[in-house]
């Protein structure tokens, strides 16, 4: 075994061999792969083997779609047989609501140049005559899907890796990481040991274990998995031999199971409700080729239903029952990345759909450490994602219900009730008793709306149960004034005598004066956009940072990464050690006016102004600046002043009719401004010119801010893409994000989100078109749950276009 390497991967199932694999393809040659007995150990080896290219992220369908386009490359070059059998595939719906659903999903592919199609039941039964069409409502056809062979598969990519001179080493079980001052790592074995520039953990059942060599607890969990495999059916046989095809793949939804032919009968899996983790503290190091005990009475209810939607089954025997253990994150996305406070330890783990993502996996991942980046919007999968709040305990909650309703519709305003409620602040309890409708976000109970007493939210693709409410949240605050908590923003404070200087290279705006705050976009080394902030600045060596919550230890990473060596910077997040109110609307001057001594007109306290003040008897910090586009106030204090706050505000503004307003007023609100938000309309897919944030990057300032060479090169080209607002003729629905938008009849851009926009009465989209045609008023439209639906250009933001509501 060497003694030294450039990357060890930890791991030789599919998604370790295609991490490999893909280092090798980009020119990185000293690489080793570990696996502590043969390939595909772990899960690999068991699986079912499907794969497609769909998925509800369009991000991430890209990656499956590279995945399953990949396998014909790497049989050729490895001369390994991977059983490829591209059948095609059927996604069924039993139910008008299930229905909907494809057809929003089928329009997210349109601009991708998917190639799926809807068609009846009745079609979907000629295609596959195994199915009763009567049990169907619809379906929708996917060209490319099938299923291979695990084994194969995982073989293709190893020797692909070798022939580009990477070695593999079996049975070498990693026994502990250790990082010495250089950044490099001792990867300890029971073989002997390798110094590596890099570690990757793609250790599958294992990964939990490999995490805790480095004190890192990763949200991954094992679930038993059950399929069965039938004797030979006659209907099979005698559909091969009258086509000369295969059955094709095909996946039931509601009946929450998945079938495809193998050999001359069939298999069929479930996501059964009744799910169970499998070993859920530990995975022992002993499991290997085995399987875990049958337990068909678990999955009777799916298989009754199954047996029912599929006819030929009753008539079947079946030959094996194959139960085995797959890894699921809380959401059922892999976890991928570098992890937040390692040098060079990078995550390839929880890659449940490894079939259908490995390769995606792998390439995001080789682009990542050889480059930087991984060379596409990976959010979805960023290991990021979650914060310390994702314990074992949250985990195995979140992934059982994730397992379970893995086949369920999930409805754009559906709260899913796993590991609730953890993190809650003061005010949780006054908010719920006001009718409080929460979601969670980024662990955090967070109020959504106010419902009226008797009022449920019911979830539906179209308007719901919550519209009226959302609508008078909305109008209340644009006519007089309105609170809602904003604890959930991250929160950094960024200090030291370098800070300023610190933050003018990170950040692409202008560093504001002390007593000011201003909007800064962060840029990656493409020019991409990374973040959008608000940069307040308290006394040029303290400066708070106000940001997306859910991208907290995303861009804590990003920040740590590039922090100096002289300890001249401190950031530090201030998580739910700092929480917020906000009030806005025309009387929330008035409000603030009466907790305070201090002169709070415009010009004592102007817009965009933030100052340190007690309100009432609470010391706060106050900032001058409302997401709603309004006259309003951020308003920050410590946890233990925020209950008093709220009494005060609520009490103060009592004259003035003050109430309660949630994230879907603000989001009916701030689209009537046509403010963006991250992870949608800010994600590193989009330059700032091209999100129309050109006007907050500095590019005059002496600073050589991150991204900045990419950046004036996008303001001279103009980018390629333009963030625009539409008012759409919708019915009884709205964009969520990911529709397509057409421009005289073809498909050219996508929704990036949406809503309606209450206090203005329409439907908005917000979106992505070419710059081209960007100024073009009419001539668009937008599809919602099948229907095209008109839609008109906005030029302008729909409430106050010159901003004088919130400026003056």
């Amino acid at each position: 075994m060497k003694s030294h390497a450039r990357v060890v991967v930890i791991g030789g199932g599919v998604v370790g061999c295609s991490v490999l694999y893909h280092l090798t393809k980009f020119g990185w040659t000293d690489v080793v792969l570990l696996e502590r007995s043969e390939l595909t150990s772990g899960s690999t080896w068991h699986a079912a083997g499907g794969m497609h290219t769909i998925n509800g992220d369009p991000n991430v369908a890209k990656l499956q779609k590279y995945t399953v386009e990949l396998y014909k490359e790497i049989e050729e070059y490895s001369g390994q047989d991977i059983g490829l059998h591209m059948t095609s595939g059927l996604m069924l719906a039993a139910t008008k609501e299930r229905f909907d659903w494809m057809k929003s999903l089928l329009a997210k592919g349109k601009y991708a140049g998917g190639e799926a199609t809807l068609i009846s039941a009745q079609e979907a039964h000629e295609m596959m005559p195994l199915l009763d069409p009567k049990q169907f409502v619809g379906a929708v056809f996917d060209p490319h899907e099938g299923h291979l062979d695990p084994y194969g598969t995982t073989h293709a990519y190893a020797k692909s890796a070798k022939k580009n001179g990477a070695e593999i080493y079996l049975h070498t079980k990693v026994e502990d990481l250790v990082q010495l001052e250089d950044g490099t790592w001792r990867v300890i074995t029971d073989k002997g040991e390798i110094r590596a520039e890099h570690v990757v953990n793609a250790a599958g059942l294992w990964a939990r274990e490999v995490g805790r060599m480095v004190g890192l607890e990763l949200p991954v969990l094992a679930m038993e998995h059950m399929y069965l495999i039938t004797e030979d059916m006659p209907e099979v046989i005698e559909f091969n031999k009258t086509t000369g095809k295969e059955l094709m793949h095909c996946v039931d939804f509601d009946g929450e199971i998945y079938i495809r032919q193998e050999r001359n009968g069939m298999l069929m899996g479930t996501y059964e409700k009744d799910c169970r983790p499998w070993s859920p503290i530990e995975t022992p190091w002993t499991f290997g080729h085995e399987l875990l005990a049958e337990d068909l009475e678990r999955i009777t209810n799916e298989l009754e239903i199954g047996f029912r939607h599929f006819p030929a089954f009753n008539n079947a025997g079946i030959k094996k029952i194959i139960n085995g253990p797959f890894t699921f994150s809380p959401d059922g996305n892999p976890l991928v990345g570098p992890v937040r406070g390692m040098t060079n330890f990078w995550s390839a783990c929880a890659v449940m759909a490894g079939f259908s993502q490995g390769g995606g996996v792998g390439l995001a991942l080789a682009n990542w450490i050889i480059e930087g980046d991984p060379g596409f919007d990976v959010f979805a999968m960023d290991v990021c994602r979650y914060g310390d709040y994702a314990t074992l305990a949250y985990t195995n909650a979140k992934v059982r219900e994730n397992y379970s309703r893995r086949f369920s519709i999930r409805y754009p305003n559906e709260e899913l009730p796993g590991a609730r409620p953890l993190l809650t602040t003061p005010v949780y309890d006054k908010l719920k008793a006001a009718g409080a409708v929460f979601g969670a976000s980024y662990g955090l109970e967070t109020p959504l709306w106010f419902a009226p007493e008797g009022v449920e939210d019911k979830f539906s693709w179209r308007r719901s149960t919550d519209f009226e409410a959302v609508g008078r949240e909305a109008k209340a605050v644009r006519e007089s004034v309105g609170l809602m908590e904003t604890s959930g923003f991250a929160k950094y404070m960024v200090s030291g005598e370098g800070a300023k200087d610190w933050l003018d290279h990170m950040l692409a705006g202008k560093i504001p004066a002390v007593g000011s705050m201003a909007l800064a976009p962060m840029l990656n080394e493409a020019g991409k956009l990374i973040g959008d902030f608000t940069v307040a600045n308290m006394d040029d060596e303290d400066f708070l940072v106000i940001g997306s919550g859910i991208a907290e230890d995303y861009h804590m990473r990003w920040f740590e990464q590039h922090l100096p060596d002289d300890g001249s910077v401190d950031v530090e997040p201030l998580n739910l050690g700092l929480l917020g109110l906000s009030i806005a609307g025309p009387k929330a001057r008035d409000v603030l006016a009466k907790l305070t001594h201090l002169d709070v007109s415009d010009a004592a306290f102007p817009f965009m102004a933030i100052r340190e003040m007690d309100l009432g008897m609470a010391p706060a910090i106050v900032g001058r600046v409302s997401y709603t586009g309004d006259l309003g106030y951020e308003i920050w204090m410590r946890p233990e002043y925020q209950r008093y706050l709220f009494e005060t505000l609520m009490e103060a503004g009592a004259e003035f009719g003050i109430s309660l307003f949630g994230l879907r007023a603000l989001n009916a609100l701030r689209l009537e401004k046509a403010f963006g938000s991250w992870s949608r309309e800010y994600r590193p897919l989009y330059g700032p010119y091209e999100a129309g944030l050109g006007r907050f990057v500095a590019l005059k300032k002496p600073a050589d801010f991150i991204g900045k060479k990419a950046a004036m090169e996008e303001k001279l080209s103009g980018g390629t893409l333009r963030l625009k607002t539409f008012i759409v003729e919708a019915k009884d629905a709205d964009v969520i994000g990911d529709e397509p938008i057409s421009y005289k009849g073809e498909v050219c851009g996508w929704v990036t989100s949406g809503g309606f926009a209450h206090a203005s009465g329409v439907s908005v989209a917000l979106g992505y078109v070419p710059k081209e045609i960007a100024d073009e008023l009419d001539g668009w439209s937008v599809e919602i749950l099948g229907d095209i639906l008109p839609a008109r250009l906005q030029p302008q933001p729909l409430f106050d276009a010159n901003g004088s509501r919130m400026r003056n």
